[in-house]
């Protein structure tokens, strides 16, 4: 009787484990209680609620410490060449004109640096052509050479682009790219080379001031985005100029500056050809990009690579590796590049093919990393 009971009551229990049971998966059934979506759940919660970096260090450290650093040490170093300039009008000899090429050439290197954010001031009011227009019109520069009209600073500013700036000044300097003399530059042309250096020298102190605190402070604009800018509605519109900038200038680089005069073999077509500084201008257009990215000129500052590491560690040494990959590229190609175009034609294609590899990532990965993330 006892051992009937036993099985009874083992029966009873064992009917209500599996009812129980059967309660619970039918539960976990309906809810998902226990699958692999639920740990898919805990994941994108976990990946929504990650803090939005916040930009301001970058954007600050930009904006002063990469482009208000550059174009001072632009305008000073303008302000050296047209020292130099005065100099060789006021006494033509050899070593004062070469004294004026070098300083032609140290001025350039932070101007085209500077190509890595032709926006803003530089964009808006016009400076890039008044700047840095080329081929230089040679056809209408005669002509005005051989008028009677006035060469002042003011006078230099009414002409079309192409008779001033950088390559004006670089042809009169240097002329075919050998060793000028002093003694073939004319007294007309040491009268336009004079007000086309002022007139550059102003254009300098503009750009300068238009991002100095002191002056127009775009550099506050740039700084404060998402905050108080006017120009920049969040941190993200700042970040994705800068990135826009630094894909312009590896466009032009690969597809332009080296790419037309490579594919046409038209010397003509050489920027800073003159001088035979175009593989420097080439360069430094590559280390502004750097300079950017890193978030230094003289000093350093905390640059776009502090963000894209914190996404994409892998992504960023790989980046760091293609920019400087390219800078060393375009320096493997012979001097004079005018030349290169069609003497060295395996190493003018592996710059472009460096360069392009800069741009590609910046546009395929870069910019796409700065749109998918969010800002504070």
């Amino acid at each position: 009787m006892r051992f009937n009971q036993y099985l009874t009551k083992l029966f009873c229990c064992t009917l209500s484990v599996l009812l129980v049971l059967s309660i619970f998966f039918i539960g976990c059934s309906l809810t998902g209680c226990g699958s692999d979506d639920d740990d898919d759940d805990a994941i994108t919660t976990a990946a929504g609620e990650a803090e939005a970096f916040d930009a301001s260090t970058t954007l600050n450290d930009f904006a002063n410490k990469v482009v208000l650093a550059t174009y001072t040490d632009l305008d000073n170093k303008a302000g050296e060449l047209l020292g130099a300039v005065q100099a060789l009008n006021a006494a033509p000899n050899q070593a004062h004109l070469e004294l004026a090429q070098n300083a032609w050439k140290a001025t350039r290197r932070p101007w085209e640096q500077s190509e890595a954010f032709l926006f803003g001031p530089v964009d808006t009011q016009g400076l890039d052509p008044a700047l840095d227009s080329w081929p230089v019109n040679r056809v209408d520069l005669d002509g005005v050479l051989g008028s009677g009209q006035t060469l002042t600073e003011a006078s230099i500013d009414a002409l079309e682009d192409t008779l001033k700036g950088f390559h004006t000044i670089e042809y009169l300097l240097f002329r075919e790219g050998n060793q000028r003399k002093a003694e073939d530059i004319t007294p007309r042309e040491l009268e336009y080379l004079t007000a086309t250096t002022e007139n550059l020298k102003a254009k300098t102190a503009q750009l300068a001031n238009a991002w100095a605190p002191s002056g127009e402070n775009y550099a506050g604009e740039v700084a404060n985005a998402g905050d108080t800018s006017t120009i920049y509605q969040s941190q993200k519109d700042a970040m994705q100029e800068m990135v826009n900038g630094m894909i312009v200038i590896a466009d032009e680089v690969a597809n332009g500056k080296i790419s037309d005069p490579f594919n046409e073999k038209d010397t003509t077509l050489v920027e800073s050809q003159f001088s035979f500084n175009s593989i420097s201008d080439f360069q430094d257009n590559i280390r502004g990009i750097q300079n950017v990215y890193m978030g230094k000129f003289t000093a350093d500052g905390q640059g776009l690579n502090e963000f894209v590491n914190g996404a994409d560690a892998a992504l960023d040494a790989r980046f760091q590796t293609e920019v400087q990959t390219a800078i060393d590229t375009i320096g493997a190609i012979p001097d004079p590049f005018r030349d290169s175009i069609t003497a060295q034609r395996a190493a003018v294609q592996a710059a472009i093919d460096a360069v392009s590899t800069v741009q590609q990532t910046l546009e395929n990965d870069i910019l796409k990393l700065v749109l998918d993330s969010s800002f504070e």
